[in-house]
């Protein structure tokens, strides 16, 4: 095995960019992948370059005439209603050049991943690019085009014949690959986001338990807006430890949205990079419990791109490397980025204390999210 993890990287993933003003922003990949080098924690011979993706690959998810039709609009080709019944052409989804290029390296990132850790050739591989975990059948949704994530584990299936859980802990749901999976005993999903209530896509209740001889494999954990570290982190540790032991996977794929930082623009809990250090460290202990250390981790959400996304996904990846940065950035990262980041750069990897005013509905909250943790895990304490 010539590293225990590898990171999947190439400027090719950065070309899925709907507008400059589109909260969608790639060039997050490189603001990690640059710190990660600058401050000394990524080497050359731990970065694989990506493939994309065939057609037939992306088609094990997706249905041949959305393939098509992705095309047609990033040529320029389709018409606007037909673009629109496919989710393409929407504020969410803007229709940009080369749409099917740039979604295919994404899906080719993730891909090349899992490749190297089921053919053994590492422990651990992180595809920053993907976790595009809305995206649908035969529709895009939620910026995602490709479902990446979906693809995979449907590619992990049929090519190796694994048992897969899937964990994500974006704040949004993970709808796109939940339904993919919905009534397959094969693939066992697990979701910790913030309540539909109040977040797009509105799925993700504690009800939706699978289907057909997929029942009782999809599981979900919707916490309360204003969330804060400590009860995320409960619902987390304790609903994947239980969930894993419960399914026994031979892989973990983890979709790895940062965006319930109190920073993030778009959603309304309250984490702070304490979470972000905590995620990844119980995902590698659960790996190596259950299935041997396989473990391929992508990005997702995440849409404060300077003051967030590159400190909590270089996190991701210093974990699988046993690394523990802290104390101060890298002096030539912020050197590079603070005459163009929209946010003065944190100095430091931990965040600063009180970035924040105390949530004054916080025993309430946690109460509220440990009666959720309970009727969500209550099919396999049930079973037991």
């Amino acid at each position: 095995m010539k590293n225990d993890s590898v990171f999947v990287y190439s400027p090719d993933l950065l070309g899925y960019k709907f507008s400059d003003s589109h909260p969608f922003n790639q060039l997050r990949v490189q603001l990690a992948y640059e710190l990660l080098r600058d401050s000394g924690c990524l080497d050359d011979d731990q970065i694989i370059k990506p493939r994309q993706a065939t057609d037939e690959e992306i088609m094990l998810i997706h249905d041949s005439g959305y393939v098509e039709a992705v095309k047609q609009a990033g040529r320029g080709q389709l018409n606007r209603e037909i673009a629109l019944n496919y989710g393409l052409g929407t504020e969410d989804t803007p229709i940009f050049p080369n749409m099917h290029e740039a979604s295919s390296w994404i899906v080719g990132a993730t891909l090349t991943a899992v490749d190297y850790v089921m053919e053994g050739k590492s422990k651990h591989a992180l595809s920053l690019s993907g976790g595009l975990h809305h995206g649908f059948r035969g529709k895009a949704s939620g910026f995602c085009i490709y479902n990446d994530s979906s693809i995979a584990i449907e590619y992990m299936k049929r090519k190796y014949n694994a048992r897969v859980l899937y964990v994500d802990t974006d704040a949004h749901h993970g709808d796109g690959v939940q339904w993919a999976f919905y009534d397959d005993p094969d693939v066992c999903t697990l979701s910790i986001h913030e309540t539909g209530r109040y977040l797009f896509p509105g799925t993700g209740s504690i009800h939706e338990k699978g289907a057909g001889k997929g029942y009782g494999f999809s599981f979900n954990v919707p916490v309360d807006a204003f969330t804060e570290d400590e009860s995320f982190l409960e619902c987390y540790e304790k609903s994947l430890w239980e969930v894993a032991d419960f399914f026994k996977p031979d892989v973990i794929i983890t979709q790895n949205g940062v965006d319930a930082h109190y920073y993030d623009p778009l959603t309304h809990l309250s984490v702070t990079m304490k979470t972000y250090t905590e995620i990844p460290r119980i995902a590698k202990k659960v790996a190596e419990k259950y299935c041997g250390g396989r473990w391929i981790a992508t990005g997702g959400g995440g849409y404060d791109i300077w003051r967030v996304v590159p400190r909590a996904w270089s996190y991701l990846w210093c974990v699988m490397n046993d690394q523990a940065p802290s104390g101060q950035i890298a002096e030539n990262w912020l050197k590079r980025w603070t005459s163009e980041a929209k946010h003065p750069l944190p100095p430091t990897w931990e965040d600063e204390s009180g970035i924040y005013k105390p949530i004054p509905r916080k025993d309430e909250i946690t109460s509220k999210n440990r009666a959720t943790l309970e009727k969500s895990l209550y099919s396999i304490k049930k079973s037991s």
